[in-house]
């Protein structure tokens, strides 16, 4: 489904910059990810697993190296191309980690309406309304979206996702602004989810809820480990390597002596 090679992207300073300029985000990416897999993406702030995702969803394009959708190849060219850009965003969702940013109609039931209207989908309204229904919001369908809580939100922007029935879900840590009993059903939902997953989250305690395949990247902005995700939380000096684990100092009593921490935060 998903194939990259290569890929390098810098972000640029200055408007209008040059490739080769710029912040590196993303240094020679090469992955492939199978219809149905669901593959875990971990690594330290500022490592470029935004960036990722954001080129899987073609809000990026690489600077260098080529992204392939099911065999296609995915480019500012091909996304000015009307029967290609609809078709891929029907197939490929993004949810940002802030769900807010997602959220710009008046209600619920026209946020939710909105992709199916705008590829052509039959029945948009209705569409809406069962995925409403589905997430537990169907008594907020006439309500603004700036009103409802945290959770919400994240399942009013999911049900927008979710309503133009795609192939591939991409997640930007999912969790951050959830409290405990939403994170507890998000991971639920996802669980019952039939399309490929790709999750970037911190929280590594519920990593492997989330899939069985891990894909880290480095501080270098390069592909650190991609294998099974038991085996990178079982490899200390892995995650220390890609800042997702540490030492400090620990007194107990009379003696000091150190003790390797994952980073478990949202």
């Amino acid at each position: 489904m998903i194939a990259l090679d290569g890929v390098t992207l810098r972000h640029p300073t200055l408007p209008g910059a040059p490739n080769d300029a710029g912040v590196l985000a993303l240094d020679g990416i090469d992955l492939r990810v199978a219809p149905k897999e669901r593959v875990v993406l971990l690594g330290a702030n500022g490592c470029g697993k935004s960036t990722l995702l954001k080129i899987l969803d073609g809000l990026l394009i690489p600077g260098a190296g080529d992204y392939r959708f099911q065999g296609e190849a995915v480019t500012q060219a091909s996304l000015r191309q009307r029967d290609f850009s609809r078709r891929f965003r029907a197939q490929v969702a993004l949810l940002f980690q802030h769900p807010e940013a997602m959220l710009f109609h008046p209600t619920v039931l026209e946020e939710i309406a909105f992709g199916p209207k705008q590829l052509g989908m039959e029945g948009p309204e209705d569409r809406a309304r069962a995925w409403a229904a589905h997430m537990g919001l169907s008594k907020h369908l006439e309500t603004p979206p700036y009103l409802l809580s945290g959770g919400e939100k994240q399942r009013l922007a999911l049900a927008a996702l979710l309503a133009v029935e795609p192939q591939l879900l991409l997640l930007d840590e999912p969790t951050a602004h959830l409290d405990p009993r939403a994170t507890g059903w998000l991971v639920d939902f996802l669980a019952d989810l039939d399309i490929t997953l790709v999750v970037a989250t911190h929280v590594l305690s519920l990593a492997p809820e989330l899939g069985s395949r891990a894909i880290i990247l480095g501080e270098d902005h390069r592909i650190a480990f991609d294998g099974p995700l038991e085996a990178a939380l079982a490899d200390l000096d892995l995650l220390v390597a890609a800042n997702l684990a540490h030492t400090h100092r620990h007194r107990h009593g009379d003696s000091v002596h150190r003790h390797f921490h994952v980073h478990d935060w949202d």
